[in-house]
């Protein structure tokens, strides 16, 4: 379980973005974190990822303060940052310089991630595209097979082939153990496959409730925009 509670940051003195914010996520599943811009969105990834210190309130994972970045809790985390680059050399050694971090990496997995991509594994990463460069990198991300994986904007930079494989790596490396954070505006990339959806706005909770109507396609613009709208009534 993620717990934020009463969360107040800001990345100037005068300027917060978030001002006593609370939110869980406490059950397993797939979560659309949706948000306008400047609503803290990525904040709350660097939040729980213990990158960012709250200046009031707590953040904790599986009850442990985010702050401490103790090895345990960090080896059950992935963070996937909107933008990234990747060192420019193989595939096989960088997944040797990541692969002790995390007690559970599967090359099993990061062989099926990377299949599912139409990629192979014999990669030099310095010179792949930029959208080859996601798609590897989401494969060892998934491959790290850590309980809670947090993304931002994974689909940009994807094109419309990409995006449907991106679905199914998330898909066949998801598990009932593991919690997915998805901060995205692509909302249409993500609509299937999330469980659970969390609408922010003003330092605000508008919607924080699971997707029940699995088998039905969710309109996920168009709940965001009802809710938004709701609120400024």
């Amino acid at each position: 379980m993620i717990s934020i509670q009463n969360v107040t940051f800001g990345y100037r003195k005068h300027e917060t973005v978030l001002n006593d914010f609370s939110l869980d996520f406490g059950q397993s599943g797939i979560y659309g974190l949706l948000g306008k811009n400047g609503t803290g969105k990525s904040t709350l990834l660097y939040l729980m990822m213990g990158l960012l210190r709250p200046q009031k309130g707590s953040v904790t994972v599986d009850g442990i303060d985010a702050t401490l970045r103790r090895p345990e809790v960090l080896q059950e985390m992935f963070l996937v940052p909107e933008e990234y680059d990747l060192p420019a050399i193989s595939l096989h050694q960088y997944v040797r310089a990541i692969k002790p971090f995390y007690p559970r990496f599967s090359e099993n997995l990061l062989k099926q991630c990377l299949a599912n991509f139409e990629m192979g594994t014999d990669i030099n990463l310095g010179v792949l595209s930029m959208g080859q460069k996601k798609k590897v990198y989401m494969s060892v991300v998934l491959a790290a097979n850590t309980r809670y994986l947090l993304m931002d904007e994974p689909t940009n930079g994807l094109d419309i082939l990409s995006k449907s494989q991106f679905r199914k790596a998330i898909i066949d490396g998801m598990n009932d153990e593991k919690t997915i954070i998805v901060s995205t505006h692509q909302v249409h990339d993500v609509e299937l496959l999330l469980d659970h959806v969390c609408i922010i706005e003003r330092n605000k909770v508008l919607l924080n409730e699971p997707l029940i109507e699995k088998d039905q396609a969710i309109n996920l613009e168009e709940l965001f925009i009802k809710t938004v709208e709701k609120c400024t009534i």
